[in-house]
């Protein structure tokens, strides 16, 4: 695990839960790792206690399990998880569109369609990683000009979860061309301003994002017909 800098704007307990907890979401720390105090403590540098606290709340939160007589070990992935967070998305992030286009409808468009032009500079480019910075950022700008601090929250959090599932899968190219696709036609729908179609276009972009994943972490126990078969 990285070294972790305490800095005064926060409490130690604070910046160790929110540390721990992004190293599992960014899947640093994978399923089934087992997480010891002591050594998590040496590790970012601090005592046991906001280790331990950090993790009983990790628990709370349902990344973490404890074991009697093992300790605390990371969650496995779960596809029954991963379903239900694409359908609370797909029903969040619309509400997310509504509310944009209502407040800053120009201002919208105009910002998914600069994202949609630097996501094609980095994919051409090979540069994956980026692609993905930006295509969380495409979300982040319809839940921000929504006008919302806690939908803003709610759709922020949900994909971190997420990421933890796409971590596999993410820095693909082919992943990456079909989530860009699918924001592609989140922009149409938008621009038509068309409720159904913008509702499908979210639903449809999600849905691949679940196939993705699904075939790419569970693919043991799926068939072979490869993600983009639907």
């Amino acid at each position: 695990m990285r070294k972790l800098v305490i800095r005064k704007d926060k409490t130690i307990r604070q910046k160790v839960y929110h540390h721990i907890r992004e190293e599992i979401l960014k899947g640093a720390i994978a399923p089934k790792d087992r997480l010891i105090e002591a050594k998590i403590a040496e590790e970012i540098g601090t005592s046991r206690t906001p280790v331990r606290e950090a993790l009983h709340n990790l628990e709370l939160e349902k990344l973490v399990v404890s074991i009697p007589r093992v300790g605390y070990v990371v969650r496995g992935m779960d596809m029954e998880e991963v379903e239900q967070i694409c359908e609370i998305r797909a029903a969040i992030e619309g509400l997310a569109v509504e509310w944009a286009l209502r407040r800053q409808r120009d201002r919208l468009i105009q910002s998914l369609k600069r994202s949609i032009a630097n996501q094609k500079k980095y994919i051409a480019k090979g540069n994956l990683k980026g692609y993905a910075e930006l295509d969380a950022q495409f979300h982040d700008i319809i839940a921000r000009l929504a006008g919302s601090e806690r939908l803003l929250e709610l759709t922020q959090t949900l994909r971190r979860h997420m990421l933890r599932y796409r971590i596999q899968c993410i820095y693909l190219a082919e992943t990456a061309e079909r989530s860009m696709h699918g924001h592609e036609r989140i922009i149409e729908a938008i621009e038509k301003g068309d409720p159904a179609e913008i509702t499908t276009a979210l639903k449809t972009h999600l849905v691949q994002a679940r196939d993705d994943i699904l075939y790419y972490v569970f693919r043991d126990t799926e068939d072979d017909s490869g993600p983009g078969s639907q």
